[in-house]
């Protein structure tokens, strides 16, 4: 049996990168020193700035923020796998991405992923979010080797999309990340059952790490940071908003069990119509 014992960090990231760093900086200590081999961060854990104008001048290259550059340090320092869940940067070409790094325990940043889906919508309540005004969207689909062996990654909306999920599950990740900065009345909705169906229907560990409760810049966050097992089982959840870290241990042969009990990635067939 191989178990992989993660931490999933909580926050409520404030509107500045020094502020944020002071922010998660003790909650990553919290996690390594209870023994994880493997630590996810929420989305957008290097700022959350939802004026645009105020949010753009500040971004700088992945490798330049020093949120993701004082993670790096604890990385090396405890000797584990750090995933930023997300950091909002500067990208090449001078537009912004929302981007996921996955830290080795030597420092280095072994992947990157940019999140596909934009959060575009008008909910009931009347909030609204454009994504797609601030950020450019990836184009692919991130599986890397870590602590939990093939992990595959999304963030935040990306939940609400099954391919990308089973894409993941069929090129080899047993563990799929799912950090977030979810909005408060879909998460009250669709939250847990967005994470558990993922889960389900992949045979895979499901990771979710939040943001949570309500920011300086005026928005609120959902929190209730989850993991989730491979037969949707709740391995352990935070049930709040406030910053905090949730421990969860993973039998990574529970995946093989879950998809060998159902194999819906080797049963599904292609089909024409409609």
């Amino acid at each position: 049996m191989t178990t992989v014992r993660v931490g999933l960090v909580q926050t409520r990231t404030p509107a500045t990168q020094a502020a944020a760093l002071d922010h998660v900086a003790p909650l990553v200590r919290q996690a390594a020193e209870a023994g994880v081999q493997f630590i996810l961060t929420p989305e957008a854990v290097n700022v959350l700035q939802k004026d645009k104008e105020k949010l753009l001048p500040t971004l700088v290259p992945l490798e330049d923020d020093m949120v993701v550059r004082g993670l790096q340090a604890l990385a090396r320092e405890y000797g584990v796998w750090i995933d930023v869940g997300s950091a909002l940067v500067l990208r090449e070409d001078g537009k912004a991405a929302n981007r996921q790094a996955v830290i080795d325990p030597t420092g280095a940043i072994v992947a990157t992923y940019d999140k596909l889906h934009m959060f575009d919508v008008q909910l009931p309540t009347g909030e609204t979010a454009r994504e797609s005004a601030v950020y450019t969207p990836g184009d692919r689909a991130v599986v890397v080797d870590t602590s939990m062996g093939p992990t595959g990654l999304t963030i935040c909306y990306d939940m609400r999309f099954p391919a990308l999920h089973r894409a993941l599950a069929l090129a080899g990740a047993k563990v799929i990340t799912a950090p977030a900065a979810f909005t408060r009345p879909t998460g009250e909705a669709h939250w847990e059952v967005l994470l558990r169906a993922r889960a389900i229907e992949t045979g895979s560990f499901v990771i979710a790490a939040a943001q949570g409760g309500f920011h300086e810049d005026g928005r609120g966050t959902w929190g209730r940071s989850i993991a989730i097992g491979p037969w949707g089982e709740v391995l352990g959840k935070l049930d709040h908003d406030e910053p905090g870290v949730l421990i969860a241990d993973l039998d990574l042969s529970a995946a093989d069990k879950a998809r060998a009990a159902i194999p819906v990635l080797a049963n599904a067939r292609a089909f024409t119509g409609p």
